[in-house]
């Protein structure tokens, strides 16, 4: 169910009686967007090690950001991006509808579509995994900016956070707490000479995301990687795609991007993931070591407790710029 289907827990806005004074209230709101055109890309898998094509299309609005498998039939086709069709958290986040359909590693998409406030898309693909690109958003954001971006005809609807929620686990900690902004933090610890202890914060605009977040890759340590991929994960996996460390050295020709280019691919994980709240979080998200598990036990924790949330309009204080 799609956001703007469901009846919202807070009125989100003064009854007016008369067309003009309606139309004057959608125009001060935020309007839910789409895609202008379509965008397409191709690529492996980074754990299914699987070639993939992918293509972006607009979609009606009310329809929120939905996954349809090509390569399946009938009910299997149709998976909605949201909180409640994650069906696995181990080292990416996977959607599933129940019938047999998935699809893995959606976080860094999901982040850029976050992130140039799409609300509405049909993501067509033809395998089980989003391709990984180089392993950061950049080519998802790419792939936004070439498709273009359209203003619909209908108001876009915020999740306000009324009161701080949060989630723990092994010293892990995810939490949401109310702010007029979308404001991510996130720590990460690594007994990692080259990584060690890193601190970001970072408010969300589509600018931002642009030049602090979006090119940083996902990253792996060497050791690891047999393990990996006898346990089935990591089979697409390369220099090409993510960041890899061995020992103190850093194996990628040209190193890293930035030098908190780890903290900021954290980061950047949990914009896709609490993109998967079905409507923008208008609320502070403090990350302490989380990963995907945990970035999924939130919003389950959010929308388990009424009073910790409504809907609202949307405000004009991101921008778009």
């Amino acid at each position: 169910m799609s956001p703007y289907d469901a009846s919202p827990s807070v009125a989100s806005a003064t009854n007016v009686s008369t067309a003009r004074k309606n139309r004057a209230v959608l125009a001060k709101a935020g309007m839910q967007r789409t895609l202008r055109g379509p965008a397409t890309c191709s690529g492996i898998g980074v754990h299914s090690g699987e070639k993939v094509a992918m293509r972006l299309l607009p979609a009606e609005p009310g329809t929120g950001i939905v996954f349809v498998r090509t390569d399946l039939m009938n009910g299997a086709r149709i998976i909605p991006a949201r909180w409640d069709h994650v069906v696995d958290t181990q080292l990416c986040t996977v959607i599933g509808n129940g019938c047999g359909g998935i699809v893995a590693t959606i976080e860094h998409l999901m982040a850029a579509l976050r992130a140039a406030e799409i609300d509405n898309a049909v993501i067509e693909i033809d395998g089980p995994e989003v391709p990984v690109m180089d392993g950061s958003s950049d080519a998802f954001v790419f792939l936004i900016d070439m498709a273009g971006i359209a203003q619909q005809d209908a108001a876009r609807r915020e999740i306000a956070v009324l009161k701080p929620v949060e989630v723990t686990a092994n010293g892990k900690r995810a939490a949401l707490v109310p702010a007029d902004v979308p404001r991510f933090s996130f720590d990460i610890a690594f007994d990692k000479k080259l990584i060690r202890n890193q601190h970001l914060d970072f408010t969300l605009t589509q600018a931002g995301f642009k030049s602090q977040i979006c090119r940083a890759r996902t990253f792996g340590f060497f050791e690891e990687v047999d393990q990996m991929q006898k346990l089935g994960f990591a089979r697409g996996g390369s220099l090409q795609n993510a960041i890899v460390i061995q020992g103190d050295t850093i194996l990628n020709e040209g190193g890293l991007r930035y030098d908190d280019e780890f903290v900021r691919h954290k980061l950047l994980d949990a914009i896709g993931d609490m993109a998967l709240a079905g409507a923008p979080l208008r609320a502070h998200f403090q990350g302490n070591r989380s990963g995907h598990a945990l970035n999924n036990q939130l919003l389950h924790a959010l929308f388990a407790d009424p009073s910790a949330w409504c809907f609202a309009e949307a405000s004009e204080v991101n921008g778009h710029a």
